[in-house]
């Protein structure tokens, strides 16, 4: 890692005092900021007062207001008078990082990046920690030149440097211990009895830093799949599965028993599928997330995927989703009809339910009564009454839709419409003056309507209740950190020009980053076909019109398939050519 030039006036020769000292003539960074232009008086005299009565850091709510980290970590060096080090994109090398025990690295939020003779430049989150630098230079016997960094992105390089060799040492502590205080032995022994006997410490350490770890790499999934020799970790990053990492057979019993026992599921179970769920609380922070844990029998033992959620993901907005402007305000123009039945369609894993979690925010009011029934409940949502599907003893959603009818609700929500009788109470509750949204399992909006068809429903109450199917597919982000323009190939200008669609220069792609893991990709959007039912198109339903009429009557009312959806994102630069035909494409 390259150290930057500092200027010798800047430079810390002899500890903390002559930081301090140096310090005395610079401004608030907040004042610089302001001085800048990207935060009012107001603004700054509210942030001062938060930090000077928490004491803690404020770098997160000036990110929230849409200030860049970089400019911030400007701002604050300018006021300790030193230089500031983006370690995210410019990672150390790790044994300059180990010159500095772990513990004191994490204790102060610090990290090594270089040495010259009698000297350690060192990145920190708090420049000005007197006892920080002192306590450095005694442990080490060298002068500190500190530099300022993003305390996140010293929490995740240290994570990144010591993850593996965690990881490996918990193994290693797990395959050091005797087989038989791994077994699972069930027999004849109480269920309290066997989760206390079931697993030791260096299990729960792998299983928790397991989770940890998938958590901060923004993981959906955790997929773990037993084989003869080996046991295989992939985890799901943007709607791709990645392999991870690998561990012995040998310890698979203990993990698989350590996930039983924090999901509630019986233990001694190994022949039937089961389901389970934990709640956590992840740091400091205490961050909140669910995970569902599903277990099934596969040749090699249980193989088992985590479906991990994150609590905050309920808060997202309609325009956070990839909604372009003319679909988001026909959207919000379908929502707001009093009555009538919405469908929301597309295969599993193309975000149908953060669209109607996004929706349901957006409708939720206080005067307003919403209930839903969900199989799963994935998020759970202060104002809404929510109902979990069990088929054991009869709830499904036809028998719950039933029972809403008779707890006065205005907006009704099913999981998903799978058979006839839950499609035939949900337009029976609309044409009685309920809003029922709802998902199907179809490739395209106008498929939709074939499919009630053929589930029996009549066609003049497909035409005379549904006010608008919205279907989608989502597509991977280009990485913004190495977004870079790329040439138009004659192949893909002709894909423009055939959809009606005015050629761009150039498209953008991802070059490949430490932030995106090489692959060029970081987050997800969606991309969305919206079918709104006016008169000619209810005409047409009852007429029982061709799919291509009926798209040739809804393209004249505004409606943007798919494909076109997406080229017009490509053409944005949000998304490539590749990831728009790997969904869209047959």
């Amino acid at each position: 890692m390259s150290i930057p030039d500092t200027e010798e006036k800047k430079q810390v020769e002899s500890g903390a005092s002559a930081l301090v000292t140096e310090n005395c003539g610079y401004k608030s960074f907040l004042d610089i900021l302001h001085r800048q232009g990207v935060v009012t008086e107001e603004e700054v005299k509210k942030l001062s007062k938060k930090l000077k009565v928490s004491k803690e850091p404020i770098d997160h709510d000036l990110i929230e207001k849409g200030i860049p980290k970089e400019q911030i970590l400007q701002a604050k060096a300018a006021e300790y008078g030193i230089e500031c080090v983006d370690i995210e994109n410019d990672k150390p090398d790790i044994e300059m990082v180990k010159l500095i025990p772990e513990s004191m690295s994490r204790r102060y939020k610090l990290i090594c990046i270089g040495k010259k003779e009698s000297k350690l430049s060192v990145v920190m989150a708090d420049p000005s920690d007197i006892f920080a630098l002192d306590d450095l230079r005694l442990r080490t016997g060298y002068e500190i030149q500190p530099f300022l960094g993003f305390p996140d992105d010293i929490d995740v390089v240290l994570n990144e440097i010591y993850r593996v060799e965690e990881l490996e040492s918990i193994m290693k502590d797990a395959l050091a211990e005797k087989s038989d205080d791994l077994a699972i032995t069930s027999a004849g022994k109480e269920e309290e009895e066997e989760q206390d006997a079931v697993v030791d410490t260096p299990i729960i350490r792998f299983v928790d830093r397991l989770i940890i770890d998938a958590i901060k790499r923004k993981a959906s999934d955790i997929h773990i799949e037993p084989y003869e020799t080996e046991v295989i970790v992939r985890y799901r990053v943007d709607g791709i599965l990645n392999e991870t990492m690998k561990y012995p057979r040998s310890i698979h019993n203990s993990v698989i028993s350590r996930l039983k026992i924090m999901s509630n599921m019986k233990i001694d179970e190994h022949r039937i599928p089961q389901d389970g769920r934990v709640q956590i609380k992840l740091g400091k922070s205490r961050k909140e997330f669910d995970i569902r844990v599903s277990l099934l029998p596969s040749v090699y033992s249980e193989t088992i995927v985590m479906r991990l959620l994150d609590r905050s993901g309920i808060k997202i907005d309609l325009e956070q989703i990839g909604f372009q402007e003319d679909d988001l305000n026909r959207w919000k123009s379908v929502i707001a009809n009093p009555n009538g039945v919405i469908l929301v369609t597309g295969p599993t894993g193309s975000g149908k339910s953060t669209t109607l979690y996004a929706t349901l925010n957006r409708l939720n009011r206080p005067e307003v009564k919403i209930v839903t029934v969900e199989d799963p409940v994935e998020y759970n949502l202060q104002g809404l009454v929510q109902i979990q599907t069990n088929s054991r003893v009869g709830l499904t959603f036809a028998a719950a839709l039933r029972s809403f009818l008779r707890q006065d609700p205005d907006i009704m929500m099913v999981g998903e419409i799978r058979d006839k009788e839950t499609a035939t109470i949900a337009i029976e509750s609309a044409l009685t003056g309920h809003l029922v949204l709802s998902t199907l399992h179809t490739n395209d909006s106008v498929a939709s309507i074939t499919r009630l068809e053929d589930m029996g429903i009549e066609t003049f109450l497909i035409a005379s209740t549904i006010r608008g199917i919205l279907a989608q597919r989502l597509v991977r982000k280009i990485c913004s950190d190495c977004k870079q323009e790329a040439p138009l190939s004659p192949e893909e200008k002709n894909i423009f020009e055939e959809y009606g669609i005015s050629p761009p220069d150039h498209v953008m792609k991802g070059g490949g980053c430490q932030t995106c893991t090489e692959s060029g990709y970081k987050g997800r959007m969606g991309i969305y076909e919206l079918l709104t039912i006016n008169d000619k198109i209810r005409e047409l339903i009852l007429k029982r019109e061709s799919a291509a009429n009926i798209y040739e009557e809804a393209k004249k009312d505004g409606l943007r398939t798919l494909m076109e959806d997406g080229l017009a994102k490509i053409k944005n630069g949000d998304t490539t050519f590749e990831e728009v035909f790997r969904v869209t494409k047959d």
